[in-house]
């Protein structure tokens, strides 16, 4: 059996019951009504005559022309493939072209079926985990110690969950290049790519740059529109987005008819979605600034380049579980505790992707207060 997913089970156990999220994934969402005054006189349109029917298995074309055209420059909508949500098509892709016994190179920590399904699948797994005192940068050197004759894929997140690290355009370049060497294939989870601060800069998306490339994009996270459960990879190898699409047959077979109206409507406004998102990210850090300016004894983390999530090591006398069980039990705030990620040190992710993101830092500072007065 594959193992039991701890992020989600946790989350799942007590997202909906904790009032103050404050270690939230995704971006600020939105109302439909939001939306749709964003539309077009022909969205709208089309909107109002949606019939509730099947879609296409690679989704409706004309969401995945807009998902090219505004997010990959050179490819085009015969190289997207949509799913119902990015974890749809984690597990796809991965099912579908990792084999026994590959060797499978993955950074850490990380997003647990990233790791959890090459294992499943039969592969002979390395972890590179990414290093605190290296401020969570991809290291190279790291990577090409452990690749074998047999390695055929590496697998990496970036901007990173937990973390919020973002690799650099050359250091995305010099990986391709080692990997191109080796004729190792790449999955690369971009689910947070474009989302971060008004400064943060991004690199090209990996399939863009390297044929061996499979990018992965989503709905939720940068969007803030995560009920909308639409996700997708590009690729420019049409073969073998064919081939992915066979195990979407054995899932969801399609997205649904609305979700992908909504996501192509957000899609040909995303600067104005997006802009709001980095303006609500930009103005939350410096809060954070300020918080871990204040509380210094007993916090620290590297402070993120990109994303909406940060991980945050705990200088406390208390575990990691006792602060979070804590301030959930005390005041209603939710934080992720590291265990969820495999990570055995007193780590917890925060997040800062939501408006109410200060009003859940007062509670957890009123927390720290009553129950931390000497520390």
């Amino acid at each position: 059996m594959i193992p039991t997913f701890k992020l989600e089970e946790y989350l799942g156990k007590h997202e909906f019951s904790s009032p103050y999220i404050l270690c939230a994934s995704d971006a600020e969402s939105f109302s439909l009504e939001d939306i749709l005054s964003l539309a077009t006189e022909e969205e709208r349109h089309l909107w109002k005559t949606i019939r509730l029917g099947y879609t296409e298995v690679f989704g409706l074309p004309a969401l995945r022309e807009t998902i090219a055209k505004s997010i990959y420059p050179g490819l085009n909508d015969q190289n997207i493939l949509c799913f119902a949500g990015a974890e749809e098509g984690i597990f796809c892709t991965l099912s579908t072209l990792l084999k026994k016994d590959d060797h499978v190179i993955v950074l850490t920590p990380c997003y647990q079926s990233l790791s959890e399904i090459p294992k499943y699948q039969g592969c002979h797994i390395t972890e590179v985990p990414l290093r605190e005192d290296e401020e969570w940068r991809i290291n190279l050197q790291d990577i090409e110690r452990a690749i074998t004759p047999q390695t055929r894929w590496l697998v990496i997140n970036f901007p990173h969950n937990p973390t919020g690290q973002t690799l650099r355009q050359n250091e995305l370049e010099d990986l391709i290049k080692l990997l191109d060497k080796h004729g190792i294939w790449l999955f690369s989870d971009e689910a947070y790519r474009l989302l971060g601060e008004e400064k943060t800069t991004h690199p090209t998306p990996a399939a863009c740059l390297y044929n061996k490339a499979i990018s992965l994009g989503v709905m939720s996270k940068a969007y803030g529109m995560a009920g909308l459960r639409v996700g997708w990879i590009a690729c420019q190898n049409q073969d073998v987005l064919h081939k992915i699409s066979l195990m979407k047959h054995y899932t969801s077979i399609c997205n649904s008819t609305l979700s992908e109206v909504v996501s192509l409507i957000t899609l040909n406004q995303s600067e104005t979605v997006l802009q709001r998102n980095r303006n609500i990210v930009t103005h939350n850090l410096k809060m954070l600034d300020a918080f871990f300016e204040k509380y210094s004894h007993m916090f620290s983390w590297t402070r993120p380049t990109g994303g909406c999530v940060g991980f945050v090591r705990y200088h406390g006398k208390s575990s990691i579980e006792e602060l979070c069980n804590g301030v959930r039990k005390s005041e209603g705030v939710l934080l992720l505790p590291g265990s969820v990620y495999q990570v055995e040190t007193p780590h917890f992710r925060i997040g800062f992707g939501r408006k109410n993101m200060v009003d859940s830092l007062q509670r957890f500072e009123n927390y720290i207060k009553k129950s931390h007065p000497i520390e």
